[in-house]
Protein backbone atom coordinates (compact mmCIF):
# COMPACT_ATOMS: atom_id res chain seq x y z
CA UNK A 1 0.00 0.00 0.00
CA UNK A 2 0.90 3.62 -0.85
CA UNK A 3 0.58 6.66 1.34
CA UNK A 4 1.99 9.93 0.62
CA UNK A 5 3.41 8.34 -2.57
CA UNK A 6 5.73 5.82 -0.36
CA UNK A 7 4.99 2.06 -0.57
CA UNK A 8 5.09 -0.12 2.05
CA UNK A 9 5.29 -3.52 2.55
CA UNK A 10 2.46 -4.42 4.92
CA UNK A 11 2.16 -7.75 4.44
CA UNK A 12 3.56 -8.53 8.44
CA UNK A 13 -0.27 -6.45 9.19
CA UNK A 14 -1.84 -9.11 7.25
CA UNK A 15 -4.72 -9.63 9.79
CA UNK A 16 -4.92 -5.73 8.81
CA UNK A 17 -4.29 -4.99 5.51
CA UNK A 18 -5.22 -8.81 3.49
CA UNK A 19 -8.28 -10.52 1.97
CA UNK A 20 -10.85 -9.77 3.96
CA UNK A 21 -9.54 -8.01 6.39
CA UNK A 22 -10.71 -4.25 7.84
CA UNK A 23 -8.56 -2.32 6.07
CA UNK A 24 -7.77 -4.00 2.87
CA UNK A 25 -9.25 -1.16 1.02
CA UNK A 26 -6.13 0.35 1.23
CA UNK A 27 -4.13 -1.73 -0.14
CA UNK A 28 -3.07 -1.43 -3.74
CA UNK A 29 -2.93 1.87 -4.26
CA UNK A 30 -2.20 5.19 -3.22
CA UNK A 31 -4.80 5.75 -0.29
CA UNK A 32 -3.60 8.84 1.38
CA UNK A 33 -6.83 10.95 1.69
CA UNK A 34 -8.06 7.41 3.38
CA UNK A 35 -5.48 7.59 5.67
CA UNK A 36 -6.11 11.41 6.90
CA UNK A 37 -9.49 10.96 7.09
CA UNK A 38 -9.43 7.73 8.41
CA UNK A 39 -11.77 6.84 5.80
CA UNK A 40 -12.35 3.76 3.74
CA UNK A 41 -15.08 5.65 1.73
CA UNK A 42 -13.75 4.35 -2.10
CA UNK A 43 -13.82 8.04 -3.19
CA UNK A 44 -11.16 8.38 -0.53
CA UNK A 45 -9.09 6.16 -1.51
CA UNK A 46 -6.89 8.48 -3.66
CA UNK A 47 -3.24 10.45 -3.52
CA UNK A 48 -5.18 13.29 -3.72
CA UNK A 49 -4.67 15.67 -0.62
CA UNK A 50 -6.89 18.54 -2.49
CA UNK A 51 -9.15 20.37 0.18
CA UNK A 52 -8.45 18.18 3.52
CA UNK A 53 -8.15 20.21 6.87
CA UNK A 54 -5.11 21.10 8.65
CA UNK A 55 -6.25 18.72 11.26
CA UNK A 56 -6.47 16.04 8.61
CA UNK A 57 -2.87 16.59 7.19
CA UNK A 58 -1.36 16.79 10.84
CA UNK A 59 -3.26 13.50 11.31
CA UNK A 60 -1.61 12.37 7.84
CA UNK A 61 1.35 12.98 8.90
CA UNK A 62 1.46 11.53 12.43
CA UNK A 63 0.17 8.03 11.00
CA UNK A 64 2.50 8.28 8.22
CA UNK A 65 5.60 8.18 10.56
CA UNK A 66 4.13 6.82 13.75
CA UNK A 67 2.61 3.63 12.11
CA UNK A 68 3.59 3.46 8.51
CA UNK A 69 7.41 4.59 8.54
CA UNK A 70 7.90 2.97 12.29
CA UNK A 71 6.17 -0.44 11.43
CA UNK A 72 6.68 -1.29 7.47
CA UNK A 73 9.47 -1.00 5.09
CA UNK A 74 9.39 1.24 2.17
CA UNK A 75 9.82 -1.04 -0.67
CA UNK A 76 9.41 1.79 -3.34
CA UNK A 77 7.52 4.94 -4.09
CA UNK A 78 4.46 6.37 -6.74
CA UNK A 79 5.28 7.57 -10.21
CA UNK A 80 3.70 10.96 -8.90
CA UNK A 81 6.27 10.79 -5.91
CA UNK A 82 9.58 10.64 -8.09
CA UNK A 83 8.43 12.25 -11.47
CA UNK A 84 6.76 15.48 -12.44
CA UNK A 85 3.66 15.79 -14.47
CA UNK A 86 5.59 15.47 -17.85
CA UNK A 87 7.32 12.48 -16.59
CA UNK A 88 10.46 14.14 -16.05
CA UNK A 89 12.55 13.41 -12.86
CA UNK A 90 11.31 15.37 -9.65
CA UNK A 91 14.80 16.74 -9.05
CA UNK A 92 13.48 17.92 -5.25
CA UNK A 93 12.68 13.89 -4.76
CA UNK A 94 14.29 12.64 -1.26
CA UNK A 95 13.93 9.17 -0.37
CA UNK A 96 12.55 8.48 3.34
CA UNK A 97 14.77 7.95 5.71
CA UNK A 98 13.91 4.68 7.84
CA UNK A 99 16.98 3.33 9.35
CA UNK A 100 15.59 0.55 12.05
CA UNK A 101 14.61 -1.61 8.77
CA UNK A 102 17.48 -3.37 6.61
CA UNK A 103 15.73 -4.92 3.41
CA UNK A 104 17.71 -7.92 3.79
CA UNK A 105 16.11 -9.32 7.32
CA UNK A 106 12.76 -8.34 5.41
CA UNK A 107 13.66 -11.95 3.22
Amino acid sequence: MAVKGVVFDVTSGKEFYGRGAPYNALTGKDSTRGVAKMSLDPADLTHDTTGLTAEELESLDDVFTKVYKAKYPIVGYTARRILNEDGSPNLDFKPEDQPHFDIKDEF
